[in-house]
C-alpha cells in the first residue's frame, strides 16, 4: 500500500513513521471526541430519566429538596465512562489509586479540583491536547511546503505533542501554587477568628464551620477547605484524621504545623484557645517575614529593567548633546 492510497490525507514522499504517527494521533483524537459526545448524550438522557422519576415521586417527599441519588448517579455515570476509556492506561499512569493518595490526585486537589474523576479528565485532556497539536503539524506542514524534510516534520510534530502534553501540567502547577499562597495568606486571619470562637465557648468543630462561613468572601479557598473539613467531621471521621487530610489536601506549611499543634495539644490536654493564640502570632510573624523577604528581593529584581530599559535612555539623554557638539565642531576641524 502506498501513501497516496491512505485516503489522500498525507502527500507522497513521507516515510511510513510520520504517516503512522499522524494516523494514530488522528484516530486517538477522533475516539476521544466521539467518547465525549456519547458521554454528554448519556448524561443528558440520565438527567431526563431522573428528572422524570423525581416528578412522580411518592407522596410525602415534597419539600425535602432534590433527591441526592440524582447527582450521585450522574457523577458515577460520567466517572464510569472515563474509567472504561482509560482503564488500559491505569496501570501505567498515576491515578489508579482510588483513595486519593497518588501524586497526581493530590496535586489536583491542591489546585482545587476535588472531583473523583478529576485525575482521569486531567490525563484525557493532556492526551487529547497532545494529539490535537501533533496531528495538524503532520498533516498541514507538508501541504504548505513540500520541500520540508520528513524527519523535520516528524520532529516538529513530536515537539508540538510534547508541548500539548506538558501545558496542562504547567497550568495545574500554577493554579496549585497560587491557591497555596492564598491559603497561607489567609490562615492567620482564620486563626484569629478561631481564637474568638474558642473564647466565646464554641467547640473546635463548630469553630471550623463558623470560620468557613465568615471567610467565604474574603478567602474563598480557605473557606472551601474548612467547609470540607466540617463535612468530614459530620460524616463521622475523627478530628485527627480530618485534620491530617486537610494538611495533605492543602500542602501548606502553615496548615501542616497548625494540624500538628492541634493534635498534640489534644493528646496532652492543653488549652485549645491558648494554643490557637500562640499559633496565630507565629503565623502573623511568618507572613511578615515573607513580606520583608519580598521587599529585600525587590532591589535585585529591579536591576534588570533598570539596566535594559532605563539606563540606555538616560545615557542617550545625557550624552547626546555632547555628541552633537562634537560632530558639529570638532570633527570638521579635524577634517
Amino acid at each position: 500500500m502506498t501513501i497516496d492510497t491512505i485516503f489522500g490525507l498525507v502527500p507522497a514522499g513521507l516515510p511510513p513513521l510520520p504517516v503512522l504517527l499522524s494516523l494514530t494521533g488522528l484516530g486517538a483524537a477522533v475516539v476521544l471526541m466521539v467518547f465525549g459526545a456519547v458521554s454528554l448524550i448519556r448524561r443528558d438522557r440520565t438527567a431526563e430519566r431522573m428528572a422524570g422519576a423525581a416528578a412522580v415521586a411518592p407522596a410525602g417527599t415534597e419539600g425535602h429538596g432534590p433527591v441526592p441519588v440524582v447527582s450521585s448517579l450522574h457523577g458515577d455515570a460520567a466517572a464510569n465512562n472515563w474509567r472504561k476509556l482509560l482503564k488500559p492506561l491505569e496501570k501505567h499512569l498515576d491515578f489508579a489509586d482510588e483513595e486519593g493518595e497518588s501524586g497526581t490526585r493530590l496535586k489536583l486537589m491542591r489546585a482545587g479540583y476535588t472531583h473523583p474523576s478529576a485525575a482521569r479528565t486531567y490525563f484525557a485532556v493532556r492526551l487529547l491536547l497532545a494529539a490535537a497539536l501533533a496531528v495538524p503539524v503532520l498533516l498541514v506542514t507538508p501541504l504548505i511546503s513540500r520541500t520540508v524534510d520528513p524527519d523535520t516534520v516528524a520532529l516538529i510534530a513530536l515537539g508540538a505533542g510534547a508541548f500539548g502534553f506538558y501545558l496542562p501540567y504547567r497550568v495545574v502547577q500554577s493554579k496549585m501554587e497560587k491557591r497555596q499562597r492564598a491559603i497561607a495568606d489567609g490562615f492567620p486571619d482564620a486563626l484569629d477568628m478561631m481564637v474568638v470562637c474558642a473564647e466565646a465557648g464554641l467547640g473546635l468543630d463548630a469553630s471550623f464551620n463558623r470560620v468557613g462561613q465568615q471567610m467565604a468572601s474574603s478567602h474563598p479557598e480557605l473557606a472551601s477547605e474548612f467547609a470540607i473539613l466540617a463535612l468530614a467531621l459530620r460524616a463521622g471521621n475523627t478530628r485527627e484524621e480530618a485534620l491530617r487530610r486537610l494538611a495533605a489536601r492543602t500542602g501548606v506549611d502553615e496548615v501542616v504545623s497548625f494540624v500538628t499543634l492541634i493534635v498534640q495539644s489534644e493528646r496532652l490536654g492543653a488549652s485549645v484557645a491558648q494554643t490557637l493564640r500562640v499559633q496565630s502570632g507565629d503565623m502573623r510573624q511568618r507572613r511578615m517575614l515573607r513580606a520583608e523577604e519580598k521587599a529585600h528581593k525587590l532591589p535585585v529584581k529591579m536591576v534588570v529593567p533598570l539596566v535594559t530599559c532605563i539606563l540606555p535612555a538616560m545615557l542617550v539623554a545625557v550624552l547626546l548633546p555632547g555628541l552633537i557638539q562634537i560632530a558639529r565642531n570638532i570633527l570638521p576641524a579635524l577634517g
